[in-house]
């Protein structure tokens, strides 16, 4: 009886606008192979996007989603890019993400745009696991993929991602006590709900921010932190044994370039300088149990970040955001100056699976952690929960445990767990 040779390579890749999290449009990408196989992917988006990310291609059409469509960039993937690809094995993602590149042109793929890129190859990743019949994590990272993240659970918004009054952006909690990602998310669920009864108890409004923490009208982010320590407590759980904080500060977003400060346009109206505002980190660290800190600088303010590792870098995960844009050039900097401990790992910054894994390398190479993130415009998309094991990263941050789009990436995880079984650990950084 003859054998029927099965084919990887790519027939077929279309796009199509859909809608992400915040009523946006984005792509949803799907590449077809020879033997029949697909797979497909959603692309997010971000609202604090970093200056150096690559390009994510917009429309423009003011009559058509206020310009936010991506008819063009769907356009491009149905048609150059398309033609481009067909007949390319997507076992060579590397080879394949290369391709796309090359055919694009441009330094931060602004000609058919980091969206359309994006969502081919993480399309092609997908198609690659659904070829062999394995899950996206083990087709990434192979059989040493076993570590479940710790959650960097958002359960507090401001600046960018919520209409209150809080200048820095996310609050987060870090469940870390527990062996197992099903109970460290179950932690982190409990505290969560206890917060929210709190807040309501107080006469604060509870309603969600773009990545589904609370975002009540706290006077300042001092007193953001005083009551996520009291919701620990609440919980029946012990801050910085049980479950320790972790701020993104998103500095970049409240600095002023004119007047070379920090100016919190949100609440108090002060100005502060780089050393004013390491200063109050180092206080906060002293007095609450904060394990990490992301973009307590400018992307721009490599002095301030070079004092900043010095003074909390041995004690304090510090990591870089706006600062690296998950770029192997930026991180590379960052490294030569001695700038942060970790770096945060979005795909649509860089904009393909293969270059992202490329500044997780390095990042690994040097002693930097690895954190892979969301961005605030998300999807039901779960491949960043896939790329976290994948990599053996120890870290995801995905948001709070509420809106679908967050909690899509928390249940792949904990099926991950359950499929793992005795084989999936959690790596306790903190």
């Amino acid at each position: 009886m003859a054998t029927t040779i099965r084919s990887s390579k790519i027939s077929q890749v279309s796009a199509l606008e859909c809608l992400d999290s915040r009523g946006n449009p984005t792509l949803n990408v799907t590449v077809c192979l020879e033997d029949g196989s697909s797979g497909g992917a959603l692309v997010p988006s971000g609202a604090s996007t970093g200056e150096y990310e690559a390009h994510e291609l917009r429309d423009g059409d003011k009559k058509r989603y206020l310009g936010k469509g991506v008819l063009k960039a769907a356009a491009n993937v149905n048609g150059e890019i398309a033609k481009n690809l067909k007949g390319l094995d997507v076992l060579d993602l590397a080879g394949l993400d290369r391709k796309l590149i090359q055919i694009d042109g441009t330094e931060n793929k602004s000609r058919l745009g980091a969206n359309a890129l994006l969502g081919v190859s993480m399309a092609a990743a997908q198609s690659g696991a659904n070829f062999h019949k394995i899950p996206l994590f083990s087709h990434l990272g192979g059989e040493e993929a076993s570590v479940l993240p710790l959650p960097l659970v958002n359960v507090i918004n401001g600046g960018a991602h919520a209409a209150n009054s809080l200048d820095f952006q996310e609050f987060m909690l870090v469940p870390h006590s527990k062996g197992s990602f099903a109970e460290n998310i179950r932690m982190a669920v409990e505290v969560f709900h206890t917060l929210k009864k709190s807040l309501e108890k107080r006469g604060f409004h509870t309603g969600v921010g773009d990545e589904g923490g609370v975002a009540p009208n706290l006077k300042s982010s001092q007193e953001a932190l005083d009551v996520l320590v009291q919701a620990i407590e609440a919980a029946g759980y012990k801050p910085g044994s049980d479950i320790s904080l972790a701020m993104d500060v998103a500095a970049s977003e409240f600095y002023d370039e004119a007047q070379g400060c920090y100016v919190l346009k949100k609440s108090s109206g002060e100005k502060l300088s780089s050393d004013d505002l390491v200063g109050l980190y180092e206080e906060w660290v002293s007095h609450y149990p904060i394990v990490s800190i992301e973009d307590g600088l400018d992307e721009g303010d490599w002095e301030g970040w070079k004092k900043l590792s010095a003074r909390l870098g041995k004690k304090t995960q510090l990591v870089g955001d706006d600062l690296f844009v998950t770029n192997v050039k930026r991180l590379k900097l960052g490294i030569e100056r001695g700038c942060a401990n970790a770096i945060l790992i979005k795909l649509n910054q860089i904009g393909t699976v293969s270059e992202t894994l490329d500044t997780i390398r390095l990042a690994k190479e040097h002693g930097y952690r690895n954190v892979i993130s969301h961005r605030s415009g998300e999807t039901e998309d779960t491949t960043i929960a896939d790329l976290a094991v994948a990599v053996n990263a120890g870290q995801i941050k995905t948001g709070s445990v509420c809106r679908s789009e967050r909690t899509a990436k928390y249940n792949r995880l904990l099926w991950i767990e359950h499929h793992l079984g005795k084989k999936g650990r959690v790596q306790r950084f903190f």
